[in-house]
């Protein structure tokens, strides 16, 4: 061990809060059951910190209990499910003093990959331990944020129908296989009219895709983002673009050419409002999806949630 590392130990666990609220979704897996609930308080207990456990089994709870932990004494509000639980514990500390540590129990952890979080359990909690936050941007529709990405079109269809499997007694993944198939066989489309950073563009598309900050695009790194702050929203749409088209895309994506691809519009802005002559549209917020009501409204929200994220290398060898 380097002779530093006991003094760094020492200011984290001075530097840490004494208490923290962890709200965990009840769906997330094991992570219902009492014997994860009892590892995640040891694993803070080791550190000298009192975790307070809650367990939602809603979307109306995960609010409920984010909102009542705000008011509380605790510094940290901890949120352990997947990007759905995370946004929904999130939009409660939204400019707030408090701070976000993540549990990511989810299956895909977008939010958590790209803030370089680490994926098990101990070494997440070591993360909200260490006590290093930093400020990063959220995206916002019609006054529902999102932490990764919005999007119209197909996959707020999809998830839709994979919800509908679900209810019926199918279980996740192969509701989720017949939720798409059966959509792109439909393959609707969406006529809207689009303005970002005063450019107008009108198109008949599958989909829309929204980000909190830019994505990757291009390589097998697509569906990354490199940061959180800059302030900035990431637009893609695809002009009458057919199921060949789409998977010409995804081609032209790995095979970095996608610039060259005249049907496919990428683009960052701060603002972005969306009419259609729909009354009512589906809109997915990171995974989530409702009904709203156009015009779709976009915005950034630079900075404001504060959340745990791991120490840089820079700092644990000084």
């Amino acid at each position: 061990m380097n002779e530093d590392q006991p003094q760094l130990a020492k200011r984290q666990r001075a530097d840490a809060p004494r208490a923290v609220e962890v709200i965990i979704n009840a769906g997330s897996g094991a992570y219902g059951k009492q014997a994860a609930r009892e590892q995640i308080v040891e694993i803070f207990g080791a550190s000298g910190i009192e975790a307070r456990i809650s367990l939602a089994t809603s979307g109306d709870d995960l609010l409920e209990l984010g909102r009542r932990a705000v008011r509380g004494d605790a510094a940290t509000i901890v949120a352990g499910g997947g990007d759905g639980t995370i946004n929904a514990v999130a939009s409660t500390l939204i400019d707030t003093d408090k701070t976000l540590g993540i549990l990511p129990l989810g299956t895909l952890n977008h939010f958590a990959k790209d803030l370089k979080i680490p994926l098990d359990l101990e070494g997440a909690v070591r993360t909200i331990v260490a006590d290093h936050a930093v400020r990063v941007d959220v995206g916002e529709v019609n006054g529902r944020i999102f932490l990764n990405n919005s999007s119209l079109g197909l996959y707020p269809s999809i998830v839709h129908q994979r919800e509908q499997k679900q209810k019926l007694g199918h279980g996740k993944w192969p509701a989720l296989i017949w939720a798409a198939f059966g959509v792109m066989r439909r393959y609707p489309f969406l006529d809207v009219r689009l303005n970002a950073d005063g450019k107008e563009f009108s198109s008949r598309t599958p989909f829309v895709f929204i980000g909190n900050n830019e994505y990757e695009m291009e390589s097998f790194n697509i569906g990354g983002r490199a940061c959180l702050d800059a302030g900035q929203l990431s637009l893609y749409f695809s002009h009458r673009t057919g199921r060949l088209g789409l998977l010409g895309l995804g081609l032209r994506a790995l095979l970095r050419r996608l610039p060259k691809a005249g049907d496919f519009v990428a683009m960052c802005t701060t603002e972005v409002s969306i009419k259609t002559s729909r009354r009512r549209i589906r809109v997915s917020t990171d995974g989530e999806v409702t009904m709203m009501e156009p015009p779709l409204l976009y915005r950034v929200r630079p900075g404001a949630l504060r959340v745990h994220v791991p120490v840089p290398d820079s700092a644990e060898t000084k």
